[in-house]
Formats: structure tokens, sequence, C-alpha cells
């Protein structure tokens, strides 16, 4: 390394302090994945930034290209989102929709990610680096520990343990000590970390309780005022789609190695006979593939596959059904935290919950009085919900308001926002 590099970088420090207006806050957002990727990180992403952006504070995302849009793989690498600057590197796509390629492109954004930093860390009071990729992270401690820049990192899953409980890297691997020892370092010299649950901040505790006071649960959100709750019957969608005299059960979103498809799977086939109930999956990702094969090896016609769909589109997906489902395996429960469940609250439709016991979703279906919590494996409990609902329009409805309100008094973007407000005003100079 150049020796006189920290000199050159506090000189060009100094001068740039000197210069900049004191009225405002600086916040630099780094992610891989921002729209029009439709991954939901970055989904969540522009949405926070949007509702972010003030006058007192000025906003720069760095980004990555489109590696899993709609129509399109290229974007501007400079664009502006109302006030907040977009920069987006170029794209890097070695086997995307496998384990290791997307290891190897998460390493190389992690590494123009530091390189960004590094180049313009004078100009921010503080980053927020979220867990997409895992390690991302490390470019701001490792840029910290070389320019003393302040940062704050957004946990969207634990890892390595979500690795290990998806039987990625076995628990006694080198790789392990070595991720929670960086993890220990990273998340120690963060100003704070950000998880988005309570069960996660109990796993992060368990492991580094000496970081007690510094995590902080903020939930993910849902927009009401983009989704509103609509009659099937003057819903586009649901008529395109024959589910309008049906009582539709939907899955939205990513159909990942987190989430419990088989217990979803085997309750369709346990109403297979029952011609008025109808499933649907909107989305993709490393479970479909197996699903599309069990239903078509089961002959179910009740299970409709649909792609992922714009996000202009969701007012419409997502309520064009009257159940929604959000599931979890049993073996990452603590370690990640489904954001699918707020919009769903947004539509106005009841929801069934599958998850372990013990899982905050079960206590926030048991709060809001919106659906049920059924155990994973248990198709026959949600089988049977189902049928009652089907059977009973008018409880369907009360838990489907009830869950909206239940949004609307906890979980909308405007609140969310202020939250992370609070927590990058504290930690910015």
């Amino acid at each position: 390394m150049n020796e006189h590099l920290p000199y050159q970088i506090n000189r060009r420090k100094e001068r740039y302090v000197g210069q900049k207006q004191t009225n405002s806050k600086k916040l630099g957002v780094i992610t891989e994945f921002f729209p029009p990727d439709y991954a939901a990180t970055g989904q969540l992403i522009e949405e926070l930034v949007r509702q972010l952006d003030d006058p007192e504070l000025e906003i720069e995302v760095f980004t990555g290209q489109p590696g899993y849009a709609y129509s399109t793989d290229k974007a501007p690498a400079k664009e502006l989102l109302g006030g907040v600057r977009i920069h987006r590197t170029r794209a890097t796509r070695v086997w995307s929709k496998r384990i290791r390629g997307k290891a190897i492109n998460g390493v190389l954004f992690t590494i123009r990610a530091f390189c960004r930093i590094i180049g313009n860390f004078y100009k921010y009071d503080v980053f927020l680096l979220t867990s997409a990729p895992p390690f991302l992270p490390l470019a701001a401690y490792l840029a910290k520990l070389l320019c003393g820049c302040s940062y704050i990192c957004l946990v969207y899953d634990i890892y390595p343990d979500v690795a290990i409980a998806l039987n990625v890297i076995r628990k006694d691997h080198w790789i392990v000590k070595v991720w929670r020892e960086l993890n220990r370092r990273i998340w120690t010299s963060s100003q704070e970390i950000i998880v988005l649950s309570d069960d996660m901040k109990r796993m992060v505790i368990k492991y580094y309780p000496q970081l007690m006071d510094k995590v902080s649960v903020i939930h993910s959100w849902g927009d009401p005022e983009l989704i509103l709750p609509m009659e099937k019957q003057d819903n586009w969608f649901a008529r395109e789609h024959n589910l309008v005299n049906k009582f539709t059960v939907l899955y939205s979103g990513n159909v990942g190695r987190c989430h419990d498809m088989e217990t979803i799977f085997h309750t369709a086939q346990l109403l297979a006979q029952e011609e008025n109930i109808q499933f649907v999956c909107i989305g993709s990702g490393a479970k479909i593939d197996v699903l599309r094969e069990n239903v078509a090896e089961m002959k179910l016609r009740n299970f409709l596959f649909l792609p992922y769909q714009h996000k202009s589109t969701l007012p419409y997906s997502l309520t064009a059904c009257d159940l929604s489902l959000v599931s979890l395996e049993y073996a990452v429960y603590g370690l990640v935290a489904p954001s699918k469940l707020y919009p769903a609250l947004a539509a106005g439709r009841p929801i069934a919950i599958i998850s372990p016991e013990e899982c905050y979703l079960r206590k926030m279906v048991t709060d809001g009085q919106f659906g049920l919590g059924v155990n994973n494996g248990d198709s026959l409990s949600l089988a049977n919900f189902i049928r009652r609902l089907s059977g009973d329009r008018q409880l369907a409805e009360q838990m489907g308001k009830a869950g909206r309100s239940y949004l609307e008094a906890n979980f909308t973007i405007k609140k969310i926002a202020r939250e992370y407000w609070e927590i990058i005003s504290a930690h910015s100079h």
C-alpha cells in the first residue's frame, strides 16, 4: 500500500469538510440490488430512500446493474430519483442462478463498493450497507480501518447461519469460524446494526452479547396507499386469470430455500377435489422447479403458476386472492424475516403463516388477529382453515380488515422511515 495514502485521504477529507454545507446530512447507501431489479431487498431500499428524500438529507445509492429485472439487463449508470442520486457500477453475472455464481458476483460487487467508499467517504456523514450480498459490510469495515468512515449495517439475513441451516456449508467448516469473527469485528466497528425482527436480534445477541445495545429492530413495511383492498370482480388481474369465482389462495414472492413450499403443496393435495379452491404461486426461486414437478406429477389442477409481476401490477395481483400465504422453513427461524407479509397486510386479505410456533410471525398474527399460524408440515390445519374461510366470507373480510388496520398502525413506510431517520441522524456528524 502507498505509505502516503492515509495522509492524502485525510487532506481530501479536510478540504471537503471545509466546503460542505452544515445544514444537511449526507448518507451513502450501498446495496447490490436496486430497481429495475425485482429482488425484494432492492425494492425495499428504493422505497426507503424515496421516503427519506428530504432537504435535510442528501442521499446517494451505489448499486449494481440489474441481474433479476423483468425485461432489461441495463439501467443508466447515473440516475436521479427525485433528489436521490443513483450510481450503478457495471454488471458481473457469473452463473447468477447458482449459489457459487451468486457468491462470486457478490465478492466482485463488494470490492467495487470498497473502492467507492474509499474514493468518496469524505463526502458522507455515514454509510448504510445492506447484507445483500451478505459480506458487503466488510467493505465498510476495511474502509473504516483505512480512513475512519462511519457505517450502519442493515442485516436482512444472518450469515453464516443461513448457509449452515440450508446445508450449503457444515457448521464445523473453517469458513464458519472466520465468518463469525468477521461479523464480530464488522458489527463491533459499526455505528448501529439494524435487523428486521426480534428473533433476529436474539440470534445476533446469542453470538455477540456485547452488541446488545447496538442492535435495533426495524421491521419491513407495506404501502397502504399503493395497495388498496379491491373486490375481485372489479380486479382485472383476477378476471384475466379466472380467479373471481374461486376461493383463491395466493403465495406471492420468492420461492426460495428459506420458504416452506412443501406444506403448501401438500395442502393443495388435500384440497384437490374441491373445485371452488384455487392455489396461485406468483414468483420464482430455487424451489420453483421442484414445486412445478410435484404439481405436474400429482396432476393437480388447482395450482396455477405465474411469473413475477411488475410493481405496478402488485395492487391487483395481491388483491386477486381470498387468502395470502407466508411461509418460513423451520431451519431458518430467527435468521431471516419475510418481507412479503407487509404488502399482503395492505391488501386487506386474511393471512396464513407457516412457521415454527416460536417465530415472531406467529406472535404478529395473534396480535393482529388477521389470520392463522400453523406449524411446518401441518397441512391438515391449513386445509381446514382454508375450508373454513371459503365457507365464511364474513370471517375472511373481518380478518382482512384487521390485518390492514394492524399494518396502518405499525408498519407503514412513513412510520418505518422515521425509525431509520432517527438512527441515521444520531450517527451523522
